[in-house]
């Protein structure tokens, strides 16, 4: 029996001590200050909201409420407002022809929004717009915050929690459950601060001035660009093969958007893309067909049967010359991927433009995208001016909707970018 030898060393190895969780820490929830306020909807109470309004001070602090996902249009379902001097309320507007005596009682005073974009058009329509405003999401994109959603600004400078499960509910419900309401208050409850600690950091940062450029630029948003061809948004279009096949998905898609808007219901509850897909795929030729294909299990598509076999049926019917082209018309330069093969001057131009971008933005801590639009960046390098001065390009950036304050920071550095094998001019 052979003896044990003992270790040459004496230490022994302690073992790994266990890892230990970090407490996670998590803030207070944000709450109502007073007790959550009843639904505006008669014309009584609009009144008194209004002579609150017009008697507080300082800038007021909106929000708007709508139903995407569910109807057709942008409306606005609840219009939740504060002001210092009087409580937050919550505006039902589809009880009211429109809001335009609130819009007088807020008078010239700032409006204090988050996402302005968003909003706007929808308290535009019921006769709602500012004067002057104040956007506090945006605002954190100039201040380069690493996120700036409502919920996450909150976290960051009050230290509240702020939930968001309601997001995107039916607005259009009516009678509005009270979380519902009680998550729309709360949107507005600390916007005025909000709005004051950030203006502070723009303040400190430099960037007041960039960013009262922004708000006034925004007073005269009306709304996302028109899209030429929309149909062409279809998700999964790349799988409808061949011109016949294109036509079927844009009458289908047309035939879809007419009744949505019709029904005030979003096109997707009526006719998901995928059933157009798989229709433009099958091209049936009959009505019994169509009624046995998969796309028309569910009660909702067969609704609407007779329409969707007429829209194949035009189709089917046009002429080779009338189908959609392959190729999307597009409104603007073509994708960036293609430039190397189609116009290796272009291509040149984008890359040095690009970095001139990146390299700016670093410098002044701003996001890419808010120093000058991806777009313009590439609408520039596609098709320049005739001849390329830092004044041309200037007015460029600026028929493309930059602001001053873009303009100073990068043109001179984008027109030697745009110098790059700049475009023979003709003799």
């Amino acid at each position: 029996m052979s003896e044990a030898h003992p270790p040459e060393s004496s230490e022994v190895a302690a073992p790994e001590p266990e890892p230990v969780d970090e407490p996670v820490v998590v803030s207070p929830r944000l709450e109502l200050r007073e007790p959550l306020p009843p639904v505006v909807d008669t014309p009584q109470a609009l009144a008194e909201v209004c002579a609150a309004i017009a008697a507080g001070t300082g800038p007021v602090a909106l929000d708007a409420e709508r139903a995407s996902g569910y109807r057709y249009s942008q409306r606005a379902y609840l219009v939740q407002i504060r002001r210092t001097g009087t409580t937050s309320s919550l505006i039902d507007p589809i009880a009211f022809e429109d809001l335009s005596t609130l819009n007088d009682a807020i008078g010239d005073a700032e409006w204090i929004l988050h996402a302005a974009t968003q909003d706007l058009p929808c308290l535009a329509e019921v006769g709602m717009r500012p004067k002057a405003l104040f956007d506090t999401e945006l605002a954190g994109r100039l201040l380069n915050l690493p996120r700036v959603g409502l919920a996450s600004l909150v976290e960051y400078y009050l230290e509240r929690s702020l939930a968001k499960e309601h997001s995107a509910v039916d607005w259009s419900t009516r009678p509005l459950p009270e979380p519902w309401l009680e998550y729309a208050a709360l949107d507005v409850e600390v916007l005025i601060e909000l709005r004051d600690l950030i203006d502070a950091d723009l303040v400190e940062a430099g960037k007041r001035e960039w960013a009262a450029e922004e708000f006034e630029a925004l007073l005269s948003f009306g709304g996302p660009r028109v899209r030429q061809e929309p149909w062409r948004r279809t998700s999964g279009l790349h799988k409808a093969r061949g011109r016949r096949a294109l036509g079927i998905v844009r009458e289908l898609w047309e035939t879809r958007d007419a009744i949505a808007e019709d029904r005030d219901i979003t096109p997707g509850r009526i006719l998901p893309d995928l059933s157009i897909l798989e229709i433009a795929t099958a091209q049936p030729t009959d009505l019994v067909t169509l009624k046995g294909m998969r796309a028309m299990r569910n009660r909702g598509p067969r609704r609407f049967l007779s329409e969707w076999h007429d829209a194949i049926e035009y189709a089917l019917g046009l002429d080779e010359s009338e189908l959609p082209t392959t190729g999307q018309k597009l409104d603007g330069p073509p994708p960036p991927r293609t430039w190397a093969d189609k116009n290796p001057d272009a291509a040149a131009r984008l890359t040095a433009s690009r970095e001139v971008i990146s390299t700016v933005s670093a410098a002044h801590n701003l996001p890419p995208e808010n120093l000058l639009t991806p777009d313009t960046v590439r609408r520039l390098s596609w098709e320049p001016p005739a001849e390329i001065t830092e004044e041309s390009v200037a007015d460029f950036l600026r028929t493309a909707g930059a602001r001053e304050w873009q303009i100073g920071l990068v043109v001179e550095s984008l027109t030697l970018a745009t110098l790059t094998r700049a475009p023979a001019r003709s003799s």
